[in-house]
């Protein structure tokens, strides 16, 4: 009988405290975030809280708030620990030579003939094996771009070549927190999503290749070899401090194995690890302590232990180019993800999304309508928010049940999802991204936009598929979301 006294009716909620958290929360991140650099962790919770809030009012407990927020997060966390095992895998590819392996013969093909498009294929070759659109535009980027100015070509139009490669190894590997995030945010399969990313970004990559080639033959005319004094710095260094032989490339051949067999992503990552570490003990001459810290912590050039060489004396760009990876680096997209999820769990509590969303859906009749709704969310969330990760976050947990319910699987989510958010950021002059990118490579953003190719194709390929239903992944009988396609469906008179 006591029990029954504390259960409290429950208020209808309408559509006006159904989107107010939503509203709070867009005005926080936009203002507080984007105005005046405030947390986005802090922000997130002060729009859970809000959600909170109104979830009391309604007559909603703390004890079901709660569940609702743990019940988000439970899904999640399988993909969460993916996530940091790629902070794992990343710190001992770096200390077992594997990443810096695939810099160094990145950097040894430049061919001033093709320079545009190596600046492309290098740094999206170095970006797929890195999983950093930041780090290979802030490293392999760099030094293109030095030898562009050498050369004296056009700088936006090698800066966007290089952004493209960078965005596309961000979209497509599966050592990307964005990669990562997006099947997060969907319900998708790590693998699943990348290999339905194809449909969309390997057209646009053939674009960009094409145009590429086709400017660069246009400026190369009169450009000569004349490769910077850091290029030659870091491949240098590259050649003192590693043993590159076959097998430091071992580790991502058991990765792409993994992904073209449909292994578990976990036991995969951490098989390639421990080939990692082996190569950095037999081959690099690290030992054990050191590849365990680098696993943990990520590599540092203080772990150099090499006679004649001072690791102190090494330029920046190496520094950026090697001192990454371990769990810890991935802690804060972790944070990131826990907040979005709090704010979602307290939303959620009251069907908040779901009535804002069938708000949207009442005008949504098409598939189309549904992908290009989801692009606009994005988009819109990128330019709001100016962060790309909370961009993939909130319409991912948005437009989830959509998609089931239509009959989609969520792989043509979490595709939709990099198609926008991921690749529309570094082009936005805003966002982190994008005064990262124009910093590093010393040229305005809008300057390269119209050069960065594989940052609007997406989006473009995402909206002609939709309308010709080509690549659309449907939900079938034995499919992993039929019965949840099933129990959306349940009300309706067709199933």
């Amino acid at each position: 009988m006591g029990k029954e006294k504390n259960v409290r009716e429950k208020k209808q909620t309408i559509f006006f405290l159904a989107v107010l958290p939503i509203i709070a929360m867009i005005l926080l991140l936009g203002i507080g975030y984007a105005g005046y650099g405030l947390s986005v962790e802090v922000l997130m919770l002060v729009s859970a809280a809000v959600a909170a809030f109104i979830a009391v009012y309604l007559g909603y407990s703390w004890d079901e708030i709660m569940d609702s927020i743990v019940g988000k997060l439970s899904k999640t966390l399988p993909a969460i620990f993916i996530l940091i095992i790629v902070g794992f895998l990343i710190g001992t590819w770096e200390i077992g030579g594997t990443i810096p392996m695939m810099v160094y013969y990145g950097l040894k093909i430049i061919n001033p003939s093709y320079l545009v498009v190596t600046a492309f294929l290098v740094t999206a070759i170095v970006s797929v094996c890195t999983g950093t659109s930041w780090g290979s535009a802030g490293t392999i980027g760099v030094a293109l771009m030095g030898v562009a100015a050498g050369l004296g070509a056009p700088l936006p139009i090698v800066a966007g070549a290089v952004v493209s490669g960078a965005y596309f190894g961000d979209k497509m590997s599966p050592l990307s927190d964005t990669t990562n995030l997006a099947p997060i945010a969907a319900g998708s399969n790590l693998y699943d999503h990348i290999k339905h990313m194809f449909w969309t970004t390997g057209p646009g990559f053939v674009i960009c290749t094409i145009v590429y080639t086709v400017i660069g033959l246009k400026i190369g005319t009169g450009l000569e070899t004349a490769a910077p004094e850091n290029v030659g710095i870091i491949l240098n260094t590259l050649d003192q401090v590693y043993d590159f032989n076959i097998l430091i490339i071992v580790p991502i051949i058991l990765v792409l194995a993994g992904a073209i067999m449909k292994k578990p992503t976990v036991p995969v990552m951490l098989l390639a690890s421990a080939m990692a570490m082996f190569n950095a003990i037999v081959f690099q001459g690290f030992n054990l302590v050191q590849c365990f810290e680098a696993a943990v912590n990520g590599f540092k050039l203080d772990m150099v232990m090499i006679e004649g060489v001072d690791a102190a004396s090494f330029i920046p760009e190496v520094a950026r180019l090697l001192e990454r990876g371990g769990m810890f680096s991935m802690l804060g997209v972790v944070l990131i993800s826990f907040c979005a999820y709090a704010f979602a769990g307290a939303l959620s509590v009251t069907n908040s999304l779901d009535i804002v969303l069938s708000k949207v859906m009442s005008h949504v009749k098409s598939t189309f309508g549904l992908i290009g709704a989801t692009i606009l969310s994005c988009i819109t969330a990128v330019f709001v928010t100016s962060n790309g990760q909370l961009s993939i976050l909130l319409p991912g947990e948005m437009f989830r049940n959509a998609y089931i319910k239509r009959g989609l699987e969520p792989r043509n989510l979490s595709r939709t999802l990099e198609d926008s958010a991921t690749v529309v950021e570094p082009i936005t002059p805003w966002t982190a991204a994008g005064v990262y990118m124009a910093t590093t490579l010393g040229v305005p953003t809008m300057a390269y936009l119209p050069w960065a190719c594989i940052c609007y194709t997406g989006v473009i390929f995402a909206l002609i598929l939709a309308a010709t239903g080509i690549g659309i992944m449907k939900i079938k009988p034995g499919s992993p979301y039929y019965e949840e396609y099933l129990e959306l469906n349940k009300d309706t008179t067709t199933v």
